[in-house]
This record gives C-alpha cells, sequence and structure tokens, in this order.
C-alpha cells in the first residue's frame, strides 16, 4: 500500500435497510479519514451494523463511522447532505451495495498521495455482479462514476433516482474496479424497476416531460436494440436477453406510469375549471 502522504478524505454512504450489504461497503472504505453513513430511519439491522463496525485506516487508527439518521428527501438531496457533513474537502462516495476493489483502493491512494491534486475529480469503471456472474456488456461495463472528488469543486446533481455528480475542473480516469452488486434475483430486480420508476415517472410530471404515449411506443424496442445488438448483450447469452429486456420493460413503465399520472392530472384540472351546475 502506498506510504506517502495522502490527502485526507470522507467516505460517504446514504443507507435504508441494506443489512445484507453495508458491512462490506464499510470494509471496503476503511481506509478513509473518516467514514460518513446518512441512514433513513432504517426498519432492519443496517443502523446497529453500522455503529457495531470497527475498522482500520491506512494510519492503523480506529475508524467509528459517524451515522446520521435524517428523513429521505431524494437521492441527490441525500448524498449532497453527506458530503456537505463530511469532515474532509475530498470526498469518495458509494452506494451501499458498491465496494472497492483492492485495485481501487490502491489508486486511490497514489491519485491522492499530494496535497494538491490536479485533477478535481475520479471516474471509476463499475461492474455489477448479477445472475451469478459479472456483466461486461449490455452498456453495464464500464459504466464509468464520478465518485471521488474535491466537494469545492462538485456536487451530486442529476434527476431522481438516476443522480451523478458534477465538477468544474479536471477529471481522470481510474483502472480500478468498483464492484456493484445490485440485485440479489429477478424478483428483487423487478422490485427495483418498479420503485425507482415511480419516482423518475413523478419527476418527469413535475418537469412537464413530453409525451408519453409516443415515447411508451417507441423508446422501449429501441432500448432493447441497443444493449442487445449494440451494446453486445448477446455476448451474455440468456442473461444479454434478460438485461435488455428488463432494460426496455424500465423505460415501458417510467412513461406508463407518467401517461398515467397526467391523466390523472387532466382530470383534476377539468373538474376544477367546469362552472358549477345550477340547480333547477
Amino acid at each position: 500500500m502506498n506510504t506517502a502522504e495522502v490527502t485526507s478524505f470522507s467516505a460517504c454512504l446514504i443507507t435504508f435497510n441494506e443489512e445484507a450489504n453495508v458491512s462490506a461497503a464499510l470494509e471496503s472504505v476503511e481506509f478513509a479519514d473518516e467514514i460518513v453513513v446518512v441512514d433513513s430511519h432504517s426498519t432492519d439491522a443496517t443502523r446497529d451494523i453500522v455503529a457495531a463496525f470497527r475498522g482500520r485506516s491506512r494510519s492503523g487508527a480506529a475508524v467509528v463511522p459517524r451515522l446520521i439518521e435524517r428523513d429521505w428527501p431524494g437521492h441527490v438531496e441525500q448524498k449532497n447532505f453527506a458530503i456537505d457533513v463530511a469532515s474532509h474537502d475530498w470526498v469518495l462516495c458509494l452506494d451501499a451495495d458498491e465496494r472497492l476493489s483492492p485495485q481501487l483502493r490502491e489508486e486511490v491512494l497514489d491519485r491522492l498521495s499530494q496535497c494538491s491534486p490536479d485533477a478535481v475529480g475520479f471516474t471509476m469503471p463499475r461492474r455489477t455482479f448479477y445472475l451469478g456472474r459479472w456483466i461486461t456488456t449490455s452498456g453495464w461495463y464500464p459504466d464509468r462514476k464520478l465518485r471521488l472528488f474535491d466537494r469545492r469543486a462538485g456536487r451530486w446533481g442529476g434527476t431522481n433516482p438516476h443522480d451523478h455528480v458534477r465538477v468544474a475542473g479536471a477529471i481522470e480516469a481510474l483502472r480500478g474496479d468498483l464492484q456493484h452488486y445490485s440485485y440479489k434475483d429477478m424478483s428483487d430486480h423487478l422490485r427495483t424497476i418498479n420503485f425507482f420508476t415511480d419516482i423518475a415517472a413523478r419527476e418527469k410530471l413535475r418537469r412537464g416531460g413530453g409525451w408519453p404515449l409516443f415515447s411508451m411506443l417507441t423508446h422501449p424496442p429501441m432500448k432493447f436494440l441497443k444493449m442487445y445488438f449494440l451494446q453486445r448483450g448477446f455476448l451474455e447469452g440468456v442473461a444479454g436477453v434478460l438485461l435488455a429486456g428488463l432494460g426496455a420493460l424500465y423505460v415501458f413503465l417510467k412513461y406508463a406510469k407518467l401517461w398515467e399520472l397526467r391523466s390523472r392530472q387532466w382530470k383534476e384540472d377539468a373538474i376544477e375549471s367546469s362552472p358549477p351546475r345550477l340547480e333547477p
């Protein structure tokens, strides 16, 4: 491991009912100078696991996470809160179902081994484990994420639930994988699709997005063709078919739910604007 002086940094996680994942995520970032966990009132053992965690930093000091409970305002807002309360300007952000590979840990230390790195942010390839295998096609890899950055130069942005970091300054690429253990099985994947398409539809409605019926008909098949052929999902065998099909389903449900929300809104608006009935 790199023994040169490393710029101090905080590892930031957000959690909700992540008892199956959070311990491994914490272990992968125990070399940070600080670990901040913002939990949205988990009802499982997540908070107990975080509170009991004792890691060992690169200097040999004990690492005890800072656990903060907070109502859920949205992905972007919760992640920005986490970096705002961190003690250090350099932050390393990851989800509870992610963990740093050993190679990525070494790279993080190497790139922060000088007090003033040229870059203000670093991207890393995310590799997802799904259906018993590491997925390398279908747009799921390298799936680069900007997760290590100077908060003075960047913040979380995007549209919930699809958040991403935006920085003002130079960005460099790391080679080590950010490992992603996203779904336990197909049922878990479908539940996640249902949950995230609810959020996406509401966000699109709030922003006044598009023509949902046209998008519902055209975007899902385009998504399937892109993932399966252009992004070489066919190389994954049956898994590639499933990934492309579920990707198309996500798009379809997003616009179907948007259509439902807009129809409901139109009906409510029509009722409010209707003249009162006069009794005979």
